[in-house]
Order: structure tokens, then C-alpha cells, then sequence
């Protein structure tokens, strides 16, 4: 690509799969690309922390499914697809008050949360889900209706209403059943010859595969700044000619912003129609915060545990060194509480010790062996952008790649859609934005 790149600027906002990913493409085809990341390590979503013993894990927990083509695909770019290992997981339920093992075609027929049909229809679900070909013929349907369609009102009321509504709260009868189809064909298409679901992780966790994709990128001749917030853009005659920062203005010849919508909006305020920034901000996201727990002990066997009680302050146990070993932590369990929720949420603002002391009777109840002295450590983590509410017609909330600022690319978790958030799709979509960018570059 050579000649026509040379000293062509590119300002990518944000260091997380999607950033990292599109700047390493762009790096190679010979541009000048600058990544700005406002945290202090790169990762977004998927960036790690220190434990108490040393070790770096995840701030909310990650996993790849073996049908992750697009990050398996630049990982064995970058040469470190010894690093991928995979394992199987256990999965479960807890519900009215008793945990249920969900690992396999044997554990759901013993099932006796459902009767024996309605187990034989929880079954056959994601199997129907895998045999859809045309997600638009879910569009104008709710998760609710859809589910209820294909499986009844009875596991409708036991298995999907208790998770739509721990994860959405008043939203859930809102969310479109292209979004639950995604997971259920996700799922499914994650499973082995036994019907165990069979997982993919990175050893050193993902943190160690952004600082290796940020090293080749850098070797490639890219640019990473962590630190630094990206505070508006200059145009000139509607084409962006800079990105601005607290200390800097940094001159471009097109921009790849890669935040949540609502943040994209504001730095396109002052360059865009008003009405394109009000389609932006018309899409919700609900935050997250997340309980890390450094344990003495395990809890059970399971991985994931899902918890079927609204009532619930967290939608889920992940108990992460039932699925990465827990040598790898100095001999710690690690094990984290996702709660969804709204910013304004007051348990949003909870500190970690007022989080951990607000969640250890649940646990208690869900466990009942469990003490409180088995805590070595605790931490706490919170994202304010962390799900897209995929409500019914969502493709057409989604916006393009290209803003109206020419030269301004955008590339979010809101536009992966069909699929759900993750970093296989965020790194699809980083290197189709970067296939955009040379295009235009290119003339």
C-alpha cells in the first residue's frame, strides 16, 4: 500500500480490541496511527488489574467460544496461538432457593425444576435458535415473546424471564429476541462431543494478549498513549483535521472513534447535525459493576452459575478458576458478582468493602458452607457503559461506519449488532473499520 500512505495521520480513540485491532492494520499499511486510551492500561472492557498475590486477571470476567474465528485469526498473526487453551466448563442454575447443574444433555433431563416436556423444549431451544438463518425475522420481536413461543410459558417463567429481568431490570420486556437468539446460537455452537460446553482463554489472561497486540503494534511503527482523554475534534470545510486532548492537539487525516455512542456524541457535537447526534444518543446502555473475589477456598465446582432471582443483587457467580486453574493465582479462587444496572443505581457507587458486606448474605444463602473469612481480597469495578439495550428494530439505531464528519470513522460496541458485545466482533469490526480508512485514504 506503500507510496500513497506515507505520512497519512490516523487518531484512533480508545485502546480496546476494537482501537488496538483497526491501529495495528493501519500501522502495517504504512500510516501514521496514533492510539489514545484514557485508562492506564489498554484492554477496554477487557483490561486486567494486580491481584493482592501478584497476578493479573481480568476486571470483568472473559472467556472466547471456539467459534471466535476473528480473534483466533489475529492471534495466530501475532504468532501466539500456543498461548490459546481450551477447557471445558460447568454451568448451572439456582433457583428457588437450589442450585441445578446445566452442564450437559444429562443434567437438563434431570431437571426437576421443569417437567419432563418442558425440560425436552429448554433442550431443543438452542437447537431450533442454531437453525435460524435470517435474524430479521426476529427483529420486530420481544426476548420474551419470541422465548415464550418457542418454549413455552412454563420455562419461560422458570429459566429466561428470572435472567432478562436480573440483567435489564424494568427494561427486559423491551429487549429484542435477535439479542437472546445471539446467545443461544453462541452457546450452542460452543459445545463438545459430550454436549459440555468447551471454552477458550489466554494464558496470562487477556490483558497479556493487548499488551502483546500493543508491543507488535508499536514494532509496526503505531503510537499508544494511555492516560489521555480525547476532548473534541477540529474541522475544517466538514472534514476532521485534528483530535484534541487536555495537552494536545493532534493533527489528522481521519479519526476512528471507538467509545460508547453517547461519548462519540459529544465529540461530534459542534461538527454534525442535530438530529444525527440525538439517533446517537437515542440508543441506552445499561452499567456494570462487578465484586472480584480472592477466596481461600472454592466455592463449588460450576463456572458459571447463573442466579434466577431478581431479588438477587448480582445476576451471576463466575467462578473463574473453574475454568483457569487457580495455580495460576498463587492458589486463590477467584469467583466474580455481575450486577447490570442503571448509573444511578446506588449500588453502582458502593465502595469495596460496602459491596462485599452487601453480598455476603446472598452468597451465604446460595452456598451454605461459605464464610466470610474465606476473603483474602476484594475489589470492585464498574463500567458505565457496559451493555447496549438491544430493544426490537434496533438495526435502524445502529449508525454507520462513516459519520457525517467526513474522515470521522466510528466503530462501537453498539454496531456489532446482530451479535452481542464481545472482543471476537470488536476485533472483526476494528479491522473492517481500518479496511474503510485505507480505502478512503487511498481515494
Amino acid at each position: 500500500m506503500g507510496g500513497e500512505l506515507q505520512r497519512k495521520r490516523v487518531v484512533v480513540i480508545g485502546g480496546g480490541f476494537t482501537g488496538l485491532s483497526a491501529a495495528w492494520d493501519l500501522a502495517r499499511a504504512g500510516l501514521d496511527v496514533t492510539v489514545l486510551e484514557q485508562d492506564q492500561n489498554v484492554g477496554g472492557l477487557a483490561a486486567g488489574f494486580e491481584l493482592d498475590s501478584g497476578e493479573m486477571l481480568e476486571k470483568f470476567y472473559h472467556h472466547w467460544f471456539t467459534s471466535d474465528r476473528f480473534v483466533m485469526a489475529l492471534i495466530e498473526e501475532l504468532g501466539a496461538q500456543d498461548q490459546v487453551v481450551l477447557r471445558q466448563t460447568r454451568t448451572g442454575m439456582y433457583y428457588s432457593n437450589q442450585l441445578f447443574r446445566l452442564s450437559t444433555p444429562l443434567d437438563l433431563l434431570q431437571f426437576s425444576a421443569l417437567g419432563l416436556v418442558d425440560r425436552i423444549r429448554l433442550g431443543l431451544l438452542a437447537l431450533r435458535a442454531r437453525r435460524l438463518e435470517n435474524w430479521r425475522d426476529l427483529e420486530q420481536l420481544s426476548a420474551a415473546r419470541w422465548l415464550q413461543s418457542m418454549a413455552g410459558e412454563r420455562v419461560y417463567r422458570v429459566v429466561w424471564e428470572p435472567l432478562l429481568r436480573g440483567k435489564f431490570g424494568a427494561l427486559a420486556e423491551e429487549v429484542s429476541a435477535v439479542w437472546i437468539w445471539n446467545k443461544l446460537k453462541l452457546r450452542g455452537g460452543s459445545r463438545g462431543k459430550g454436549g459440555a460446553e468447551e471454552l477458550a482463554y489466554y494464558r496470562g489472561g487477556f490483558a497479556a494478549l493487548t499488551q502483546r497486540l500493543r508491543r507488535n503494534l508499536e514494532e509496526a511503527g503505531g503510537q499508544v498513549m494511555t492516560g489521555v482523554v480525547a476532548t473534541g475534534l477540529h474541522s475544517e470545510n466538514g472534514r476532521v483535521i485534528a483530535v484534541t486532548t487536555r495537552d494536545a492537539v493532534l493533527p489528522a487525516d481521519a479519526v476512528i472513534a471507538t467509545p460508547a455512542l453517547p461519548i462519540v456524541a459529544d465529540l461530534l457535537a459542534a461538527h454534525v447535525p442535530a438530529d444525527y447526534l440525538h439517533s446517537l444518543r437515542q440508543v441506552r446502555y445499561l452499567a456494570n459493576v462487578c465484586l472480584v473475589l480472592e477466596l481461600e477456598r472454592s466455592l463449588s465446582d460450576t463456572y458459571w452459575l447463573n442466579v434466577n432471582d431478581p431479588a438477587f443483587p448480582f445476576v451471576g457467580v463466575v467462578e473463574h478458576t473453574n475454568f483457569e486453574p487457580a495455580a495460576s493465582y498463587g492458589g486463590r479462587h477467584i469467583a466474580y458478582l455481575s450486577r447490570y444496572l442503571p448509573e444511578t443505581d446506588p449500588m453502582y457507587g458502593l465502595n469495596a468493602d460496602d459491596m462485599l458486606q452487601y453480598c455476603l448474605p446472598f452468597l451465604q444463602r446460595i452456598f451454605p458452607d461459605f464464610r466470610a473469612d474465606w476473603v483474602l481480597g476484594h475489589h470492585v469495578w464498574r463500567a458505565q457503559y457496559s451493555q447496549p439495550v438491544v430493544t426490537r428494530e434496533f438495526s435502524s439505531q445502529v449508525p454507520g461506519v462513516q459519520s457525517p464528519l467526513a474522515g470521522c470513522f466510528i466503530a462501537t460496541m453498539a454496531q456489532i449488532y446482530p451479535e452481542d458485545r464481545g472482543t471476537n466482533y470488536a476485533v472483526r469490526d476494528g479491522r473492517a473499520v481500518a479496511r474503510a480508512v485505507i480505502a478512503m485514504l487511498k481515494g
